[in-house]
């Protein structure tokens, strides 16, 4: 009887060691249901992407309204009859120093 009960024990104790660290573990499961999740998030990405995408090579192939815009703002493309300006600021008054350097700066001495 002490035999059976100690086989038994043994087995329980292996059957338990699988089932947490062996092959198709707990933790094993867990792991891959996480991967995934994060799978499936990317996939998610991706197709927001592809839709986005695919909206764009619709409209350039519909019209020139969206070729005319890309070409405006990647090319800096002008029509014929505008007129291009172009803003350049003026460096602040900041970055210019408001203190002569050192070595033309005049000394004063004292008596």
């Amino acid at each position: 009887m002490k035999v059976l009960i100690g086989v038994l024990v043994a087995l329980l104790l292996a059957l338990q060691y699988r089932l947490w660290f062996g092959d198709g573990s707990i933790q094993e499961v867990w792991r891959l249901r996480e991967e995934a999740l994060v799978s499936r998030q990317e996939v998610v990405r991706l197709n927001i992407r592809n839709q986005a995408l695919a909206a764009e090579v619709a409209d350039l192939k519909s019209g020139l309204d969206a070729i005319e815009e890309r070409a405006r703002a990647e090319l800096g493309m002008i029509g014929e009859g505008e007129t291009f300006y172009q803003f350049v600021r003026e460096q602040s008054v900041r970055a210019r120093p408001l203190i002569p350097p050192a070595e033309s700066a005049p000394t004063v001495t004292t008596p």
